[in-house]
């Protein structure tokens, strides 16, 4: 897809009218793992053998910078407040390709001089001073994907390493990181409350600012849809959430949004800038953007496989599919993200960014108002407790919402 064109299209007269652009963030997604698990649907793919991965890592890095050049007039002048390392496994690149990513990115966007970097790191990958290495290289923020602490449950998961790997690497991030995350899900084959108590209070012990906890779901196109493992029942789901909350709350870390719970000062700032509607460019493979213009709002979507991925890139042409959100939709684009945060969102908020009237969601706000799911004032819309545990009911309330 020709980028000057689809410029030329942006910057078009259209129906929107929006005041200010939002918040940039960027994006980078490194696709490849050591062994993809069987409950993944992200765009992953493992490393082949034979393959030699120093100059594949420098070939794909080479390629997003081109992805990045060929994109730089959709987001000529606008500063970069976050950028996100995510896949895939990033910390199986090297530190000095890592070094030389970032490098590269700096020297082609105007990044903000406190802008938070955070990378996706897993404990498979973990050697000493790893970690420390990425920091140098000018890693902010480490998330680790450690999803459990029980080897049994590490073993069901398909993760390519075990307790004691976990450990370690969530020790060194403590000591080389301030703010740093841990990602852990609930709901496992054959997990039982005082199981997940455990591995929540292994978790807290480390003091982590920011822990991501998420429900195992059963995803379409993945090993676990075709040979689904027996998950517990609802009501004992539900108690684990509440126990997690319970947990959380007592070490200081307050849940923010349906997933995220942080210490004051280390929410991630890079998921509230989507989770409030703010712009971000995506390169890498099968990465996704979504662009503010004067007059529309625009989604992206790269070419998903890594080799082809590489080819369009260096052409210049790195976008296979770029549509315009239409005004029907942007309602619920707006609230599928800001209703996931517990302080949900200012209703200036949802002018300045969707370009429209609040009298486009006004009839929908009543209802959810009605039925308990929402809390607002004269200047804030915000889920309430019934609404959190109804979020997908609360969200389609906005569903083709009527000019």
């Amino acid at each position: 897809m020709n980028p000057t064109l689809d410029l030329v299209h942006a910057m078009r007269p259209g129906l929107l009218q929006l005041s200010a652009l939002p918040p940039l963030s960027l994006y980078v997604h490194l696709p490849w793992c050591i062994k993809k698990c069987p409950y993944c649907d992200f765009n992953s793919h493992e490393f082949r053998e034979g393959a030699d991965p120093l100059s594949t890592q420098d070939a794909y890095i080479s390629a997003l910078f081109a992805d990045l050049e060929a994109s730089l007039p959709m987001v000529w002048g606008r500063s970069v407040q976050t950028v996100f390392l995510g896949g895939g496994t990033p910390s199986l690149f090297s530190t000095e390709a890592i070094d030389r990513l970032l490098s590269g990115i700096r020297a082609r966007l105007r990044l903000a001089p406190d802008a938070e970097i955070t990378m996706e790191a897993n404990p498979g990958t973990f050697e000493k001073d790893r970690f420390r290495a990425f920091r140098q290289a000018g890693i902010t923020r480490l998330s680790i994907g450690v999803q459990s602490f029980d080897n049994a449950h590490l073993k069901a998961l398909g993760r390519v390493h075990d307790r004691d790997q976990a450990l370690a690497a969530v020790t060194e991030a403590a000591q080389v990181f301030d703010t740093f995350n841990l990602d852990l899900m609930y709901a496992l084959p054959g997990q039982t409350l005082e199981g997940l108590t455990q591995d929540i209070q292994t978790a807290l012990a480390f003091a982590p600012p920011h822990i991501s906890i998420y429900h195992l779901t059963i995803e379409p196109n993945t090993v676990f849809a075709k040979f689904p493992p027996t998950l517990p029942e609802d009501d004992l789901a539900y108690d684990m959430m509440d126990r997690i909350t319970e947990l959380t709350m007592a070490k200081g870390l307050a849940r923010y949004e349906v997933s995220a719970y942080a210490k004051d000062g280390h929410q991630c700032a890079h998921n509230l800038n989507y989770w409030q509607f703010g712009d971000y460019l995506g390169i890498g493979a099968g990465a996704h953007s979504k662009l503010s213009f004067a007059h529309r709002v625009i989604r992206q979507v790269r070419y998903r496989e890594p080799g082809l991925y590489m080819q369009q890139a260096s052409k210049g042409e790195p976008v296979t599919q770029s549509t315009e959100v239409s005004r029907q939709d942007l309602p619920f684009e707006f609230m599928l993200n800001a209703l996931r945060l517990r302080g949900g969102f200012d209703l200036a908020d949802y002018v300045d960014r969707t370009g429209l009237a609040m009298t486009s969601v006004q009839k929908a706000l009543q209802e959810a108002e009605k039925m308990g799911l929402i809390g607002r004032d004269l200047h804030r819309v915000w889920p309430t407790e019934k609404g959190f545990d109804f979020l997908s009911d609360l969200q389609a309330l906005f569903l083709s919402e009527p000019d």
